[in-house]
């Protein structure tokens, strides 16, 4: 006989009975702490001893067919061995089910991303060029978060209290509410003891946003505060229509209060506008400074008045001094790599340095779970395959359109310094036939000059009715003397029309949609990579291991960024536990590197003592190096800097003298002096120790000359500064340990990059015939998330070489595991169609249909290892619905540059999950009763109980958040490795804490409410 329970007859019994008690829920849970362990088999056993008889009833209670899985039959008079053996199958059921839900909410979230990525255009004017036509996001990050963010995480809860309701008659139930407050429980307290684990103990993460947390953490708190005072409070055990809208009502305004802190309009009126990158690309808010890059390259700041300087403009122009930097970066790391890959290399840079969803960190650790690869890696190589025909697409729709278009086409060149001449492309795209379309061109300084870096050129493009394509062609002047990588830019401008009478008409001023106009990028920027550096010498690795019979020991010294002279490298051998000329050859001496020569090898030998087991060390270091520099060296060097001044005359800084035509020419004297005096000081010490023999004593006879007459050119220390990076210099491995051991196999520190910009697009699917392949493909899994941001750290040999990563053992098992799940949801509609809202109602359909398995299950499980739904709900069901995120937040920990989308995100997500989950629950609940004339009954015990205890720590876990910002922490995450041990460790006790009271209360041994 089923026994059922029924509130509005009478309340649940909460006595105990011995003969249906087995073991804790803890015991199943997902791997529990021993503690854990040791409080459920406390609890199962004093259940046993209680001898009293209120778990008659609950014993058979989940016992019971649910809404989709019938009960396995026969359930009365099993044993103990047979009940757990169905407990056990059960169990593993769920499992797979969990891992169904994390692959269909991987989709979830994919068209979330889509959705909230939307995009639109904006035209921005600029004094005395053409207006500017910039995309910016829709959705602001804040509601987005708290929004379709949180409804696609904590879906799987929502669902199942709603599903719940509706499986129950409309009663309530334990499973639902418990499996929200449980899954808050573990998110905060758990997530953030990872989080802080996850950052090197030498970092710190902050939160950016933390006005919009104490926001959400406000509501979180109150959610839950809310949840007992409907419960306990107002009407005790009854919900009433008004409690249930009143609670869902809270949701929007939670997410407009949050909206208005994080866009400050109450400060609109005093701070203009201005447009900032997100996850997504441009966003609108607002701030009182920003920064421009100036012709010459130099960032100043400006107090932005309304009118004077257009934000998104300035937002576009940011992100190109963003791409030069990540260029130049690159380059000093990875020499030897030609310009076409370190541009690409460049491209995978800025899609990872910039900001991400967590709806991308969601799916990605999805995808890392079930052997799905790296989103980023497969969806740029897709994207690079699909590049000409996206092209040929592009190029045909924009034909279509009446409006010609002219800009470069990239607008990005990078160039080695002995390149020569090379072309710019400029495109034109679309417009109506016959046109005659006129540009003009011309180039700019940046920090490259002209005459000195490259030939300036200045003219006009004349595009005839059949060009789609026209070239310019810039000359990079080629010397032998080092200077830092730089760059210039090449303008288009002027743009006019030719009608077929010949008249030159500007298309601005015709009226009505222009048939011609500049679109960006109208500018384009060149970056000359210079060839002339002496050389940086370094390492491989900073550890090696070796094995004692090997013999000698090869060290490579690799000399990369240039290559010019010859350098001799001092080194010598450091004892460690190994002892030198005991355990391997004790060496001091020095490797010379000839011309254009970029390796040489230390030859170390190896005592082989025949130990069993050894794992000694020793030490090699390289000196700093000596530069033979020639005299001809320091002629290149005043002549470099003449061509650099020379431009510069036409300012009273810098008179120049007529010649016998009467031309102005710049003087061609030269005088190096420092800004405090001639050559005194740290200068006259630092070209001591570049220069050798006579030429040191050269430089010491120019400082002390000063400078005969007015018209002396002066060289600065900056600039003195700028002739010495030239020089060679010890690299990032100067210093590396070797480690003898028994074992055969070497192993070598191999750093890895990190990509990914607006890292959106690569969540998309565009057809079912790209999910299917997806879903039938096995990619091997990213491990550079696992290196904790230890980013560009390889040289440029090491990027060559790496090998393409094989699927390991554990890929091929977790995609052949889900492979059933992955053709299953393949069926969902690509994230293109209709906008992403396709993908995003069908996938919240079928996280609905699982969602109403794993309630029946998990109740079913209760009924046979002799646990309550409330208990299950709280550990289990909310264990099992909170892995996937976990995994988010930690990769999210690790690869942000702040806090914001690990923790900050939490608070929010914890209280949306109360107010919609319950909200429509209980309101649904509440107006069926009423439409029947009965009253909705919920009994507060268990849930008031544990929802109390969860406030209270949740509110001392919000304080040592808080406090965790003082200077001697720096941040929320990470910092110093104590201070991280011991808060992980308290909010780890923060959460056994709750599991163990709210088990206790539930089965009597605590009183509840």
């Amino acid at each position: 006989m089923l026994v059922k329970t029924d509130f509005r007859s009478e309340p649940p019994d909460r006595t105990h009975d011995h003969t249906t008690m087995g073991m804790g829920c803890g015991w199943w849970s997902f791997p529990p702490p021993p503690l854990l362990l040791v409080l459920v088999g406390f609890i199962s056993m004093g259940v046993v001893e209680a001898g009293t008889n209120c778990s008659a009833a609950d014993a058979t209670r989940n016992c019971v067919d649910g809404l989709v899985i019938p009960l396995w039959r026969p359930f009365l008079d099993l044993s103990l061995s047979d009940r757990f053996l169905r407990g056990g199958i059960y169990f593993l059921i769920i499992i797979y089910m969990f891992l169904g839900v994390s692959i269909v909410a991987d989709r979830f979230m994919s068209g979330i991303e889509v959705i909230t990525s939307m995009e639109r255009t904006i035209v921005v004017k600029r004094p005395g060029l053409e207006p500017a036509r910039l995309k910016v996001r829709i959705w602001n990050d804040t509601v987005s978060n708290l929004t379709l963010m949180a409804l696609g995480s904590s879906a799987p809860e929502i669902l199942l209290s709603i599903i719940e309701i509706l499986a129950k008659g409309f009663e309530a139930g334990d499973l639902g509410p418990n499996t929200i407050v449980g899954s808050a429980a573990f998110n905060l307290f758990m997530i953030t003891a990872i989080c802080v684990m996850a950052v090197p103990c030498t970092e710190v993460r902050r939160q950016k946003h933390v006005d919009v947390f104490f926001v959400t953490a406000t509501w979180s708190v109150f959610a839950y505060i809310w949840m007992y005072v409907i419960l306990a409070v107002i009407t005790p055990g009854v919900i009433d229509i008004w409690e249930g809208l009143i609670t869902f009502a809270f949701f929007p305004l939670t997410v407009f209060t949050a909206w208005v802190t994080d866009i400050k309009i109450l400060h609109k009126k005093f701070l203009p506008h201005r447009y900032r990158r997100g996850s997504h690309g441009l966003i609108a808010t607002e701030g009182e400074e920003m920064k421009m890059l100036e012709g010459n390259g130099i960032n100043s700041t400006y107090k932005v008045v309304q009118g004077e300087i257009d934000p998104a403009l300035r937002a576009f122009e940011e992100h190109r001094r963003e791409f030069i930097e990540t260029m130049r970066e690159l380059r000093r790391k990875n020499p030897h790599l030609d310009p076409v890959q370190l541009q690409k290399q460049a491209e995978y840079e800025m899609i990872n340095k910039g900001p991400k969803s967590r709806a991308f960190y969601r799916v990605q650790a999805t995808r890392r779970l079930i052997g799905g690869g790296d989103i980023i890696k497969k969806r740029l190589d897709k994207e690079h395959d699909k590049s000409l025909d996206a092209l040929i697409n592009a190029q045909e729709k924009q034909a279509r359109q009446n409006t010609c278009r002219i800009f470069f086409d990239p607008a990005h060149y990078t160039v080695l310094e002995n390149v020569g001449a090379f072309d710019v492309m400029v495109g034109r795209d679309g417009g109506p036939e016959g046109l005659t379309v006129l540009v003009d061109y011309y180039t700019e300084d940046g920090t490259a000059n002209a005459e000195s870096d490259y030939i300036p050129v200045k003219g006009t493009l004349t595009f005839r009715p059949e060009d789609r394509h026209q070239k310019i062609t810039i000359e990079i002047v080629d010397d032998d003397v080092f200077e830092e990588d730089e760059h210039f830019y090449l303008h288009l401008t002027n743009l006019r029309v030719r009608t077929k009478d010949g008249l030159i008409l500007d298309p601005s001023r015709l009226g009505g949609v222009p048939v011609a106009q500049l679109e960006l990028p109208a500018t384009a920027t060149v970056m000359i990579l210079d060839d002339d550096h002496a050389g940086v010498f370094s390492f491989d690795h900073d550890h090696f291991q070796i094995i004692e019979n090997c013999g000698s020991l090869n060290l490579k010294i690799n000399r990369t960024s240039g290559c010019r002279g010859e350098v001799v490298v001092p080194y010598k051998t450091y004892d460690g536990s190994a002892l030198g000329n005991k355990d391997f050859e004790a060496k001091e001496g020095e490797i010379v590197f000839g011309n254009n020569e970029t390796e040489a090898t230390i030859e170390i030998g190896i005592v082989d003592t025949e130990q069993y087991e050894r794992s000694d060390y020793f030490y090699v270091e390289l000196q700093p190096p000596i530069w033979a520099k020639k005299m001809s060296d320091v002629r290149k060097c005043q002549e470099r800097f003449s061509r650099r001044i020379e431009r510069k005359r036409q300012s009273s800084l810098f008179p120049t003298s007529q010649d016998d035509s009467g031309r102005l020419t710049p003087n061609r004297r030269l005088s190096m002096f420092s800004t405090e005096g001639f050559f005194q000081g740290r200068v006259r010490d630092r070209l001591g120790s570049i220069f050798s023999g006579s030429i040191a004593s050269l430089a010491s006879q120019l400082s002390a000359q000063p400078p005969a007459d007015e018209n002396t050119i002066h060289l600065t220390e900056d600039q003195l500064e700028v002739a010495e990076l030239g020089k060679p210099r010890l690299g990032e491995y100067r210093k590396c340990q070797v480690t003898i051991k028994e074992s055969k196999e070497f192993q070598g520190v191999v750093d890895r990059m990190l990509k990914t910009a607006n890292a959106s697009f690569m969540l998309g699917t565009s057809s079912w015939r790209e999910q299917f392949i997806e879903a039938l493909t096995v990619s091997a899994g990213d491990d550079d998330d696992d290196d904790d941001g230890e980013e560009g750290s390889q040289t440029g040999t090491e990027v060559t070489a790496k090998q393409p990563v094989v699927p390991s053992k554990y890929d091929y098992f977790m995609h052949f595991l889900t492979v059933p799940w992955k053709l299953l949801f393949a069926t969902i509609p690509p994230t293109d169609y209709w906008g992403g809202w396709a993908c995003f109602t069908v996938s919240i359909m079928m996280i609905g249909v699982l969602t109403a398995v794993i309630g029946d299950l998990a109740s079913q499980f209760g009924c046979w290892v002799g646990l309550k739904d409330a208990v299950t709900a709280i550990s289990f069901v909310a264990l099992g619905t909170s892995v996937p995120d976990t995994f988010a937040s930690k990769v999210s920990a690790v690869q942000d540059k702040y806090a914001d989308n690990s923790i900050g995100n939490v608070t929010g997500s914890n209280a949306v999950n109360v107010f919609l989950g319950i909200g429509i629950a209980w309101t649904m609940a509440a107006v069926y009763h009423w439409t029947k004339g009965s009253i909705f009954r919920v009994d507060p015990g268990t849930l008031a109980f544990s929802v109390t205890i969860f406030c209270v720590e949740a509110v001392v876990c919000i304080i040592v958040i808080t406090l965790r910002r003082h200077p001697s922490i720096g941040g929320e995450l990470g910092g110093p490795r104590k201070i991280q041990l011991l808060t992980a460790c308290f909010m780890c006790s923060l959460w056994l804490v709750y599991l163990g009271l709210s088990a206790l209360e539930s089965y009597c041994f605590i009183a509840g409410f």
